[in-house]
């Protein structure tokens, strides 16, 4: 197919396919002259891959990273999470002290060897966060956290395609990129809910009254 029909079939316009081919996020067509190529069905369906990407907030340069996990399978699904990871992961920058991260993953399983450093970085980060805006987990609720999202890892793993690698390169990659904002959009939802299930509005009043007792 032309670049047009390419564009149709993808609901992407010329020039932004122009502009994906630039950038290397799409493999460029099989050549028929100096200016034409043709496409095929592999690159409507890369094209849809890159859209979710970008709409979902991926960077450019993330993007790329992305698609080039898909495109370099790993044997080992630890190596093909570690790349999907990596490629959506932001570097923690420094050198950061990961014991603290280490005895908190140690709750759902972990021992030395089966996380990246990237991800235990990631954790580190996000707790020395805590630390530093004077913020800590209650001691009732990250029991809570820690269970929630070991059940959902493990639910996630068990629904990876077994019949192909490049399938489970794709729900590894693609889970990681967009699954992870639904999630946190479901987490606030539940939480406002929550909120309206503990609290109502007396008749006459601005305030929130609690529903339990206290």
């Amino acid at each position: 197919m032309r670049i047009s029909e390419l564009s149709a079939r993808a609901d992407v316009a010329v020039p932004t396919i122009k502009y994906y081919l630039r950038e290397g996020l799409l493999p460029e067509g099989q050549r028929t002259s100096a200016t034409q190529a043709t496409y095929s069905d592999v690159h409507v369906e890369r094209l849809r891959v890159v859209r979710a990407l970008i709409e979902a907030g991926v960077s450019i340069a993330e993007s790329r990273r992305v698609l080039t996990a898909l495109d370099a399978p790993h044997a080992a699904p630890q190596d093909l999470l570690a790349a999907a990871h990596a490629a959506v992961t932001p570097a923690a920058g420094e050198q950061i002290d990961l014991t603290t991260a280490q005895r908190l993953v140690e709750r759902i399983g972990w021992h030395p060897g089966m996380c990246d450093d990237g991800v235990l970085a990631g954790i580190a980060v996000a707790l020395d966060r805590l630390d530093r805006a004077g913020f800590e987990v209650p001691a009732d609720v990250m029991p809570v956290y820690l269970e929630s999202i070991q059940r959902i890892a493990r639910a996630e793993i068990a629904g990876v395609p077994t019949d192909s690698t490049e399938a489970a390169v794709r729900y590894v990659v693609l889970g990681s990129v967009l699954v992870e904002p639904l999630l946190l959009a479901l987490r606030r939802a539940a939480e406002q809910i929550a909120s309206a299930e503990r609290f109502f509005m007396t008749p006459g009043s601005d305030q929130y009254q609690p529903t339990d007792s206290d």
